[in-house]
C-alpha cells in the first residue's frame, strides 16, 4: 500500500506536522509547504493526498483563510485533532538562557508568550513565517545570542536545545485540525473513534428572521450544534455564508431531515464532511 502524502504549512517540526502524524498516523509522508495555499493546491494538483489545515485556536480564534480555501477548493473534511499547544524556548546548544536577546516565531506564537517575554525585557521578539522555521534558521547561522520558541519536536529535529519550557501565557492553548482530502477519495486512516462531527456551510436570505428560522430546524431536531462561523460573501457586501458544526454523522436519520428542512429553507447548503474528531 503507497504511503499517504500529507500536506502541512509551515517546516519540520512544525504543530501542523504533529497533528498529521495524529490523523493519519505515523507511516505517512509529510509535505511541507509554504503558505496555506500552496498547501491546498499540492492537494489539488496529486502532490499529496491531504492536508492538514489549523481551522481554530481556542485563545486565537478562527484562521479565516483556511475557511476560504475549504469552500473555495472544494475539499472535504475527513477527520479532525485538536493539539495542545504547548511553546517552548529554545536556542543552539551553547546558548543559555541569559545569552539571548533576539526571540524568533510565528506572530500568533510571540502573542502568545507576551508575559514570559515581559518578565525578560533584554530580549526582542521578531516575527518570522513558521515556528519550527525559526529554530532552523537560528541553527543554521549559528547564532549565539538568539532562540526561538518553537515545540520540542522542532528542537529535536534541529540540534537545538529547550532553554524554558511551556512558556505560553494560558495552558489551555489548543489548535483545531482538520485532514482534508479530495471528493470521494478513500485514505487508510486510522481506526475512527465513536464522536463524530458534521460540517456543512448555507446561505441565506438577507432577510428579518431568515437566519433564526434556518438555525430552528436543528433545535427542531434536538442535534447539538458544536459551532457556528460567518463569513462575508465575496462580491456581496453585508451578506455571510455560515458554517456549522454539528454532533453526529451526516447520514443519522435525524440529521439528514434537518439537513433536508434546512435546504428548503436556504439558499444553498453545502456539506463539507462527516468525520471523526480525535483528541
Amino acid at each position: 500500500m503507497a504511503m499517504i502524502r500529507v500536506a502541512y504549512q509551515g517546516e519540520r517540526g512544525a504543530f501542523s506536522e504533529r497533528a498529521a502524524k495524529r490523523l493519519a498516523g505515523d507511516a505517512i509522508e509529510t509535505i511541507a509547504c509554504p503558505t496555506f495555499d500552496a498547501m491546498f493546491d499540492s492537494v489539488l494538483q496529486n502532490e499529496s493526498d491531504c492536508c492538514v489545515a489549523p481551522i481554530e485556536n481556542s485563545l486565537a480564534g478562527s484562521i479565516h483563510r483556511n475557511y476560504d480555501l475549504m469552500l473555495e477548493s472544494g475539499l472535504s473534511i475527513a477527520g479532525e485533532t485538536n493539539l495542545r499547544i504547548v511553546h517552548n524556548l529554545i536556542a543552539p546548544p551553547d546558548v543559555e538562557l541569559h545569552h539571548v536577546r533576539d526571540v524568533y516565531s510565528h506572530p500568533v506564537a510571540l502573542a502568545q508568550c507576551t508575559r514570559f517575554l515581559d518578565a525578560n525585557r533584554t530580549m526582542k521578539a521578531s516575527a518570522v513565517h513558521d515556528t519550527a522555521g525559526a529554530v532552523r534558521m537560528i541553527m543554521e547561522e549559528q547564532r549565539c545570542d538568539a532562540a526561538a520558541i518553537a515545540s520540542d519536536d522542532a528542537a529535536a529535529i534541529y540540534g537545538a536545545r529547550i532553554l524554558a519550557r511551556g512558556i505560553e501565557d494560558n495552558a489551555q492553548n489548543f489548535t483545531r485540525f482538520l485532514l482534508l482530502k479530495s471528493g470521494e477519495r478513500e485514505l487508510p486512516l486510522p481506526a475512527a473513534t465513536s464522536r463524530w462531527k458534521t460540517s456543512l456551510v448555507f446561505r441565506i436570505e438577507n432577510k428579518p428572521g431568515a437566519l433564526f428560522r434556518a438555525l430552528g430546524v436543528f433545535a427542531m431536531f434536538e442535534i447539538d450544534l458544536t459551532k457556528i462561523e460567518s463569513r462575508p460573501i465575496e462580491g456581496k457586501p453585508w451578506e455571510y455564508a455560515f458554517y456549522l458544526d454539528l454532533a453526529g454523522r451526516a447520514g443519522d436519520a435525524k440529521i439528514a431531515r434537518a439537513i433536508s428542512n434546512l435546504a428548503e429553507l436556504a439558499e444553498t447548503v453545502k456539506v463539507l464532511g462527516s468525520y471523526p474528531s480525535k483528541w
